[in-house]
């Protein structure tokens, strides 16, 4: 049960002042009736603005496809971000829709973005070890040995003081590869390649856990039920 004015305004329609309002004007009903208290107490399933459900009133799970030049920030000193694709409704709830672990900005692929905390938590938590894959193209020819270096568990990175969980490389070209992560430190995939003499020039995240892209463009998402991992085995 939450109160009328702050349900609307977490919601992202309105400031509670102006939700005050509608209520007062009449535009809000509950169960079929019209509210004129916005001070009460209803099941968000329950209520109707100007005749209409309420926008996804338990919570957002989306997966979108980032497209390259986008940061995963809020802060916009850093730059245009993913959350500029969303309609703006949905990017004044409250709590914020944020991002499920990130890309970086020259990073493109599969990004979670939910305004359910415990959702984040959860899938970004090392103990749970949720697979993701990603996509690398170099600038140089692999060299002979890395993936039995990456599956190891013994590649330390600079600033580290732990080293890199097993990781699987599988090998698609001279300077094409498909690197599995079950952990996500600060610009991992680039740091690894970078650890052993080579660049990083494309980077893209196809898989997280059991989901993939598609064929969804980039720049556009879908929606995923609020239980999408409940059954996941590592999730």
């Amino acid at each position: 049960m939450r109160r009328l004015d702050q349900l609307l305004a977490n919601l992202g329609y309105c400031s509670r002042r102006e939700a005050r309002d509608w209520i007062r004007s009449g535009r809000v009903t509950v169960r079929g009736k019209v509210a004129d208290d916005f001070g009460a107490k209803a099941e968000p399933r329950d209520v109707r603005l100007d005749g209409e459900p309420l926008d996804h009133p338990d919570g957002l799970l989306l997966l979108l496809h980032k497209p390259t030049g986008l940061v995963c920030s809020h802060e916009d000193r850093e730059g245009p971000n993913v959350y500029s694709l969303l309609p703006a409704r949905w990017r004044a709830r409250n709590p914020l829709v944020t991002s499920i672990g990130r890309l970086d900005k020259d990073t493109s692929g599969l990004l979670l973005l939910t305004d359910q905390s415990e959702l984040v938590h959860r899938l970004t938590s090392p103990k749970h070890k949720v697979p993701k894959v990603y996509r690398a193209t170099l600038a140089t020819d692999q060299p002979s040995g890395l993936a039995t270096l990456f599956a190891s568990g013994t590649l330390m990175l600079e600033g580290e003081d732990a080293p890199c969980a097993p990781a699987e490389l599988n090998i698609l070209g001279p300077r094409e590869a498909h690197l599995t992560l079950t952990e996500g430190k600060y610009h991992q995939v680039r740091r690894m390649f970078a650890s052993q003499g080579c660049e990083v020039l494309t980077l893209h995240r196809p898989r997280f856990g059991s989901l993939d892209l598609g064929d969804l463009p980039a720049g556009q998402w879908r929606e995923l039920p609020l239980d999408t991992f409940d059954h996941e085995p590592h999730a």
